[in-house]
């Protein structure tokens, strides 16, 4: 018999109800294929029920002053992290460390931050507010990239439906990778996306930029002579070095990498680098290519160019991202 891990997870007024539904049914999941490997508790301050962000009540199993100490302390996110009852910063720095491993999820992070959880560690949280999180815990290294990131007994992850990567990934590491993939299985959802995978596509990440040249060369637009040739997104393979760019915004190289950099956030040589890894991700993903015409049409040229991007960016070489993400022919 598996060795039984309590789950014990916080609530409070304002939490985000996917933070917390999310991860546990992913550890009810688990302990529904493998009898005794997790008790799942909920506990608020005083054992009250609470109202999530989305107005949805949850009723809470117990107090968390009854709560004994948890194998996995899990600490979701949400509206209600902006002004925390101080109560919950105490519990929280009282009975945190008697916690053999801590997870945040989303908005979490602040929460432990703010109890000193956090100090001299590498982790993550929502983008929207990972400067928040580095401006008032100038202690805690923030990365704002990952969808998680684990450091030693302590996991944290970005918003709401990373918590479920997050939590997979601990169910695996508990039960193994069998054990997690029949959970994911019947979640619908991949056995897990890569921790760091970025929380969001080159699009997201990069503002719109205001001009219409730079603008079209982002999202493309109506049909003009600068659609005739397309937009980067679409054509990831094409010749898409800054010259070539700049000529099709009818700007000079110079200023047109001064203009792209300050409207959009981002270096043009960079946001082409994030779109074609995410086209030779898809492509890995969606289609039988192999890897040396996959990396032709998203623009590397050759397999070995493709797998040090991969390898830099994902911490994985294409072939075994393949096989981990790409779902099974159906038998």
């Amino acid at each position: 018999m598996a060795q039984q891990r309590t789950v014990l997870v916080v609530l409070f007024d304002g939490v985000q109800s996917l933070d917390v539904t999310g991860p546990v049914e992913v550890f009810a999941g688990a302990e529904t294929s493998t009898p005794g490997s997790y008790r799942i508790r909920t506990a608020s301050l005083d054992g009250a029920p609470v109202r999530t962000s989305s107005g949805l009540t949850v009723v809470p199993d117990g107090a968390l002053t009854d709560a004994a100490g948890p194998h996995t302390l899990l600490v979701p996110g949400g509206a209600g992290t902006r002004s925390p009852d101080p109560r919950l910063i105490d519990w929280l720095r009282a009975n945190g460390p008697r916690a053999e491993r801590l997870v945040s999820v989303c908005t979490g992070a602040i929460l432990l931050a703010a109890a000193g959880l956090l100090d001299g560690r590498r982790v993550t949280t929502h983008w929207a507010y990972c400067g928040r999180l580095a401006r008032d815990h100038p202690a805690v290294e923030v990365d704002p990239d990952p969808i998680y990131v684990r450091d030693g007994h302590v996991a944290t992850s970005a918003g709401v439906t990373a918590g479920i990567d997050l939590a997979l990934a601990l169910v695996e590491e508990d039960l193994g990778r069998d054990a997690a993939l029949t959970v994911a299985r019947h979640l619908v959802v991949f056995l897990r996306r890569p921790g760091n995978q970025a929380q969001f596509s080159a699009q997201l990440a990069a503002q719109t930029a205001r001009r219409e040249p730079l603008r079209d060369l982002q999202l493309g637009a109506p049909p003009t002579p600068l659609r005739q040739w397309g937009r980067i997104t679409e054509h990831p393979g094409a010749d898409l070095d800054i010259e070539t760019l700049a000529a099709r915004a009818r700007l000079s190289p110079r200023h047109f990498a001064r203009a792209f950099r300050a409207e959009t956030g981002t270096t043009p040589g960079r946001f082409v680098d994030r779109v074609r890894l995410e086209h030779a991700r898809r492509l890995l993903e969606d289609t039988a290519d192999g890897v040396e015409e996959v990396a032709r049409a998203s623009g590397y040229g050759t397999p070995e160019a493709m797998r040090r991007a991969f390898v830099k960016a994902l911490g994985t070489p294409p072939a075994e991202y393949r096989r981990r993400f790409r779902p099974a022919p159906a038998t």
